[in-house]
């Protein structure tokens, strides 16, 4: 499975890239607001700065809602550097363009996804990925994980071969379990992955190895 960082902060990319562990970085207007990149300018030379520290895809949302809006914004995104894919909304416009992309041999994902007949749909315009996001189910009371699922076993059914990326993921459980099922991708907080590296019994026997070295070499 691919691990993304979901997020605009260059420092958290920085770290997560020299975990050795990174595959890529999404990131949409939120996130681009919450580090204080405003303007047009500022926000496409920050997509190439985190194009520049990463080696993998780089998502990068188009903020318009039309068709038209969303070609020349997903044109203007794509030239940008050679990892950003274009990522659109799960909306009829955004089918549509995610198929003008595909057809352009331009990555695309398509993202907002909350049901597995959205996730076809994309599936069948050509998108590289398909972002369902599984926190923001959780947080309706609806099986965020269920729908990871669903979605597997109908690419599996018809070998499509748009990714399968987990959006608002939350915490370390919902990457494990994200594994498990057969998500392609996970795009979450590096606190998620550095979770990953806990477990009380490594602590307990790294220390018993240091005790008992220490008992030996003094």
């Amino acid at each position: 499975m691919k691990f993304f960082i979901d997020t605009a902060n260059l420092a958290q990319i920085k770290e997560a890239q020299a975990l050795g562990v990174l595959d890529g970085v999404t990131t949409n207007p939120s996130l681009m607001a919450k580090e204080g990149i405003t303007g047009k300018n500022n926000i496409l030379k920050h997509y190439v700065d985190i194009c520049n520290l990463v080696e993998g895809d780089v998502s990068a949302e188009v903020n318009a809602l039309d068709y038209d809006g969303m070609i020349k914004e997903g044109e203007e995104l794509a030239e940008l550097h050679d990892q950003i894919v274009v990522k659109l909304p799960m909306t009829k416009e955004g089918v549509m363009a995610a198929k003008y992309f595909s057809d352009k041999g331009i990555k695309t994902n398509v993202t907002l996804v909350f049901s597995a007949g959205q996730a076809l749909l994309a599936a069948k315009a050509g998108a590289t990925y398909v972002s369902p996001f599984i926190g923001r189910l959780d947080d309706v009371s609806t099986d965020g994980l269920a729908l990871i699922e669903e979605i597997r076993l109908i690419f599996d059914n018809y070998g499509y071969e748009t990714q399968i990326l987990a959006a608002s993921v939350r915490h370390t459980m919902h990457i494990v379990n994200c594994a498990k099922i057969g998500a392609d991708v996970m795009t979450g907080p590096l606190s998620a992955i550095y979770g990953l590296l806990k477990h009380p019994l490594t602590d307990i026997g790294l220390a018993q190895f240091v005790a008992d070295f220490e008992k030996g070499n003094k």
